[in-house]
């Protein structure tokens, strides 16, 4: 089988590198384009991944997002149009189901935060199949125009894909330079070149604040863009450190005492991880992050006072398998077409 990866942002390289791994065992031929935003280039050469880089990024404005929608996918179809894919897989990408949808081969979206709208207005009616966590009600989905019949859902979350398997790197906090006596905090800015992020996040700079006058505590930042790290530079306090170069972000995660995150991937991993995770998100909490709070994995704070500072006794991972699972609902859109 002829498989066709898009990969759009950061978080997705670590999720479909053991996915093409098992596929290629499977004997299937995978091709990986990718675009350029935040770490995800520097992320699937860290990782050895090979790809073919096809368009960037158009920020957050919604009319440069729409032409750099129709710029992509029609580079996309020049790529693909002579290359005979069976089916294509992708974390949210609209640029793929569109071309997808043009070249009639199957397309399969995962998705974990049902109110990326303007991503489900477009993946919930072209893509083939939708696959998305139990936590998510298939109700969510469909509202934005895709029928029940496509939408299927896998046990645990999208991080459990990798998180179960990966080999944390021990000698992290050394190779960055941290004091193993001192609280190791990961803070993770809000997403504002997002669309579903159109708002300033006040409690960010509550957390910079109260952490940067603790003495005993290091800080690590991860950026969302080199632009937000630019930005950030001009004002974070001495303990806070952004590091020159993408790292390794589960192990830092799982070496960490916490993690505070103003949404997306990195408190989930926290929480699969077993780290104390506190979310500073601001805009529509997700069926996910809900379910992670009710069992006490995440932990949703109003002020930056609410998180307590201290060292991590132990970690807790939750195991939950699904790779497997994943990939045979993947494939079975190839079968059915």
């Amino acid at each position: 089988m002829n498989v066709w990866i898009d990969i759009t942002n950061s978080p997705h390289v670590v999720f479909f590198k053991p996915i093409i791994e098992d596929l290629k065992k499977r004997g299937c031929s995978v091709t990986v384009t990718a675009r350029e935003f935040a770490q995800t280039i520097p992320m699937l050469e860290m990782h050895k991944m090979e790809y073919v880089l096809i368009g960037h990024h158009r920020g957050k404005n919604l009319f440069k997002k729409a032409v750099g929608l129709f710029s992509r996918v029609k580079s996309l179809v020049g790529f693909a149009k002579d290359k005979n894919f069976d089916l294509a897989l992708s974390h949210g990408s609209n640029d793929l189901t569109v071309a997808c949808w043009l070249l009639r081969v199957p397309s399969v979206v995962i998705h974990d935060y049902e109110h990326a709208t303007l991503s489900y207005k477009v993946n919930a009616r072209l893509a083939t199949k939708i696959l998305i966590p139990e936590a998510i009600p298939k109700e969510a989905v469909a509202k934005y125009g895709a029928i029940f019949e496509k939408i299927e859902h896998f046990p645990g979350l999208k991080e459990h894909v990798y998180l179960n398997s990966y080999r944390i790197d021990n000698s992290l906090n050394q190779k960055l330079g941290i004091d193993n006596h001192k609280i190791l905090v990961v803070l993770r800015p809000p997403a504002t070149m997002a669309a579903y992020h159109r708002f300033e996040n006040p409690l960010f700079k509550e957390v910079v604040l109260r952490f940067g006058s603790l003495p005993n505590v290091a800080v690590i930042v991860l950026p969302r863009t080199d632009a937000q790290a630019v930005e950030l530079n001009d004002f974070l306090p001495d303990n806070f450190i952004i590091p020159e170069k993408v790292i390794d972000g589960p192990s830092l995660l799982a070496l960490a005492d916490l993690v505070i995150s103003a949404g997306g991937t990195m408190n989930r991993e926290a929480a699969v991880l077993g780290t104390p995770a506190y979310t500073i998100f601001g805009g529509k909490m997700g069926a996910v992050d809900e379910y992670l709070i009710s069992i006490g994995a995440l932990h949703q704070v109003k002020r930056a006072d609410e998180i307590p500072v201290k060292k991590k006794i132990s970690s807790s991972p939750m195991i939950i398998e699904n790779r497997e699972i994943i990939i045979e609902k993947a494939l079975s859109a190839a079968i059915k077409n």
